[in-house]
């Protein structure tokens, strides 16, 4: 299986060294590239611009499949026109956010360049927006690239598509790191500190972590819940359990990171946040200060930031949605502990303003 690829799409002759891709190329597992639908991809040629930017395809309710072996992958994307304004966003497998709304004016171009980690055989790349356009992609396998592993709940993982606009903060974490690093989230629905490692979870991170890597550790939420393969108590096997994640990262030369239970969306009468995780909080901020592990503080992030906003603006944040707002809920719903996609990108940029904030080497050269 090949690890490196470069892709001219359109319906122009191929740049020399590319593969040319049109509306017609449907996947094809013979091949191992192509688009999972193709009855709504569409291509121009722009005869007066130059090479790459010649053509394109905006490939509408489809995504572009690459068969690649497991691994972290670099991905250069060109995007433009040459007489159109144009809008494009990138998701990367489930949903996660590449390239948010990258805008270019007529006759100018942009080529973005990011890491993806990709599991199960196949990079997936969903292409977006008011106007998008792909004009070409180069994939080339990048196994030392660094590496953000993220652990935790359904706050923090990848929510599908078919789910959408359901987000967790660490589906929208990609767009704001640079391309020399990767971010594989690991996080799952439903799981505290101690079923994440039952299940087994825990053991995939330690198979593909290596030396230097970064290993986010954000749960408490589903800690609290009373059955008994969930359950810890803050200041005994929660402190315990989440011991396990910082020997098992320094074991590996990796570094752990604790991140604090990001809020709910509960407020008292007088505007004030309600705190729903109480010791969860204590324990884990006296961990980090007990094993000198670096701390971000979500939940201090995330109570100024919704107090700040409200009860109706947080609203916007977190699954409120009305009955026919989006398809994937037609009755509506309304959720006071998980996030809709802006909601995802505002507690995602919390997290990042935090690794920042943390000014470790080399990490705070990934960030953007």
């Amino acid at each position: 299986m090949a690890s490196h690829f470069k892709f001219d799409f359109g319906v122009g002759t191929a740049e020399q060294g590319y593969t040319k891709i049109t509306p017609q190329h449907r996947y094809d597992a013979s091949v191992g590239y192509g688009f999972s639908q193709v009855d709504k991809v569409y291509a121009k040629e722009r005869s007066e611009a130059a090479a790459l930017n010649r053509d394109f395809c905006i490939p509408l309710d489809t995504a572009f499949l690459v068969d690649v072996p497991d691994g972290t992958y670099r991905v250069s994307v060109l995007i433009g026109d040459e007489i159109a304004d144009t809008e494009t966003t990138i998701k990367a497998g489930e949903g996660r956010l590449m390239v948010n709304k990258q805008r270019t004016s007529p006759g100018h171009y942009v080529r973005i360049s990011f890491s993806v980690w990709v599991t199960g055989g196949q990079l997936r790349l969903t292409v977006t927006g008011r106007a998008p356009r792909l004009n070409a992609v180069e994939i080339e396998a990048a196994p030392q690239t660094c590496t953000i592993f993220l652990a935790g709940d359904s706050t923090v993982t990848d929510q599908p598509a078919s789910g959408y606009p359901y987000a967790g903060w660490g589906q929208m974490l990609p767009m704001f790191v640079k391309q020399d690093a990767a971010v594989a989230n690991y996080a799952l629905s439903g799981r505290s500190s101690k079923s994440f490692i039952s299940e087994g979870v825990l053991d995939e991170i330690w198979g593909r972590i290596k030396p230097y890597d970064y290993l986010l550790i954000q749960f408490g939420h589903n800690d609290q819940k009373f059955d008994e393969e969930r359950h810890t108590d803050p200041f005994t096997t929660y402190k315990e359990t989440l011991k396990i994640y910082i020997d098992g990262a320094r074991e590996r030369k990796a570094i752990p990171i604790l991140v604090t239970s990001v809020q709910r969306r509960f407020f008292e009468e007088d505007g004030t946040l309600r705190d729903t995780h109480g010791d969860y909080l204590t324990a884990m901020r006296e961990l980090a200060a007990e094993e000198e592990v670096p701390l971000i503080d979500l939940a201090a992030s995330s109570k100024t930031l919704f107090e700040k906003l409200g009860p109706e603006r947080t609203k916007d944040l977190f699954m409120w949605l009305a009955p026919g707002e989006f398809m994937n809920f037609p009755d509506g719903t309304e959720d006071n502990t998980h996030f809709q996609q802006q909601g995802g990108i505002e507690i995602a940029k919390l997290v990042y303003e935090g690794l920042k904030e943390l000014r470790l080497q080399p990490l705070i050269l990934y960030l953007r």
